[in-house]
């Protein structure tokens, strides 16, 4: 009997969700004890700052330029290489993903991912023996929403609807105070989808062997909006109550300070001129988010992430019943960030700052490995996922890996200079092309050439001196030096290109 391996995902988290990384109103004792115990990596960076890309990088340790999914809608090829099937083939490992898993797009029916619910099917695919899929509500193609229209039809309708009848993001907001994809949720917790996927997480430990060795995948679709959780949860934070984020600028006048020095598609964004935030409803407009609706968000988030915390300590609960807690390795993270009234945003989109880019990254590594709890702050990434696992497991990387596995100490941290994010979209007509490394506390994104760039431009961040990436320091001549380094090392940096793009099949 080896390691067992437990990796925890959440959704558009922010990397100051957690009291371990400093959040003050959400209450997450279970996952801080996991980061007390364990090794807490505070600066990790997804690979891509949208779902599919950096979810296709987690299952196969490759950047986007490898695995080819580079924006949503784009599927990962059902061939593609897998962590989980090199577990199970090398080691026997048991694999399941329960969850969110958001390989293939979930408007093409055609996928095998999207019709599982319906058929009553549960795999294999990607290497996973069994897959009970959830996404955000009650409508749909998925294990979740098959289970509630069939066993609770009545609740369907309680959700927010996150596309309306063309597919496209909606923008009514309701709550207290019209904040855009809010609603209040009648849905009882109990049913609510962070719940199912603890419950049926916990169904499939306790369908295992005592003795069996077993990589589980548990993906929470929250904190993700829509902003609904079950109204009977939102008495945990007031609104009214807590403070606007500190990376919200307040004024107009200083968001547009702020914005007219970052390349133009922020500001264009912020006023509704350009559209470039796929991920974002069309018709609104960021700069009419008041900070009343802000402070909803932001308190609807927390609850969100107060459940998705109760939900793991139930989980941890059963592996410590189980008598696996001493040979049980545990990773909690995410798949990319949250604008969450940073800048005067919401969402995401292409835009290369912490807000999006840097992730809570947790491994609490097996008690009987003898790793001592520690903080390192090494550059890390999402490409380093699935070497880690083989490195748990006992297994050699694959070839087909780029990363490597996360360092367990000092000595190893000081090998880890800087990490690597990319971006590609194309969207109404119009491309973007970004290509980020951040090194030495700094963070460097060069534009490509694209329909609203002709190369030369970038933002560059001094994140010690401006922690909030307020101050775009790219034509600063003070910065000048430092641009050269950092653009020269993010260059040589870059991986090989799979070719021409992939075909998009579905907007999500």
């Amino acid at each position: 009997m080896g390691r067992k391996i437990l990796f925890i995902t959440t959704d558009q988290m922010r990397f100051d969700a957690i009291g371990a990384n400093g959040q003050k109103i959400a209450r997450t004792p279970a996952i801080d004890a996991l980061a007390k115990t364990g090794i807490n990596y505070t600066r990790c960076h997804a690979q891509n700052v949208v779902c599919m890309p950096a979810r296709a990088t987690m299952i196969t340790g490759q950047y986007l330029s490898t695995h080819g999914v580079w924006m949503n809608g784009v599927p990962l090829p059902v061939d593609a290489p897998s962590v989980a099937r090199l577990l199970h083939e090398k080691k026997n490992y048991r694999t399941a993903l329960i969850g969110k898993a958001h390989f293939e797009p979930f408007l093409d029916l055609s996928a095998y991912e999207n019709r599982m619910g319906i058929q009553n099917e549960f795999g294999p695919h990607r290497g996973f023996e069994h897959m009970e899929l959830a996404a955000h509500g009650a409508r749909g193609p998925m294990h979740y929403a098959r289970w509630l229209m069939n066993e609770h039809p009545e609740v369907a309708d309680n959700f927010y609807p996150v596309l309306n009848a063309q597919f496209v993001q909606n923008s009514f907001g309701e709550g207290d105070t019209g904040a855009v994809q809010v609603k209040h949720n009648n849905t009882p917790r109990e049913l609510y989808h962070t719940d199912w996927v603890a419950e049926r997480t916990v169904a499939y430990l306790n369908g295992l062997d005592a003795n069996e060795d077993w990589f589980v995948w548990m993906s929470f679709p929250d904190p993700h909006h829509p902003w609904d959780p079950p109204q009977s949860e939102i008495h945990r934070v007031n609104w009214r109550d807590i403070p606007v984020p500190a990376g919200y600028p307040g004024s107009h006048e200083k968001i547009d300070e702020i914005l007219s020095a970052k390349p133009r598609h922020w500001k264009e964004w912020w006023t509704g001129e350009r559209m470039t935030c796929f991920e974002a409803p069309p018709e609104w407009v960021p700069s009419s988010l008041t900070t009343d609706q802000l402070r909803e968000i932001d308190a609807l988030t927390h609850v969100k992430n107060e459940l998705i915390d109760e939900a793991v300590a139930k989980v941890m609960a059963t592996v410590a019943a189980r008598g696996w807690e001493a040979d049980t390795d545990v990773i909690f993270t995410t798949d990319h960030g949250e604008f969450q009234g940073d800048f005067g945003l919401l969402f995401k989109g292409p835009h290369h700052v912490d807000s999006l880019m840097h992730l809570p990254m947790i491994w609490r590594p097996a008690p009987s490995a003898g790793i001592a709890p520690q903080t390192i702050a090494a550059p890390v990434g999402q490409v380093d996922f699935a070497p880690t696992f083989c490195q748990i497991a006992g297994v050699a990387p694959a070839e087909w890996m780029e990363g490597s596995a996360l360092p367990r100490n000092a000595a190893e941290a000081g090998k880890r200079e800087a990490v690597f994010t990319e971006w590609d979209s194309e969207f109404n007509g119009i491309s973007v092309s970004l290509r980020t490394l951040h090194r030495d506390g700094w963070t460097i994104t060069a534009y490509n050439k694209s329909s609203l760039y002709d190369g030369t431009e970038g933002e560059l961040y001094d994140l010690a001196n401006d922690p909030l990436q307020w101050r775009n320091l790219w034509d600063d001549p003070s910065a000048a030096a430092m641009k050269r380094d950092l653009l020269d090392d993010l260059r040589a940096r870059m991986p090989k290109s799979a070719g021409e793009h992939r075909k998009r099949v579905a907007p999500v």
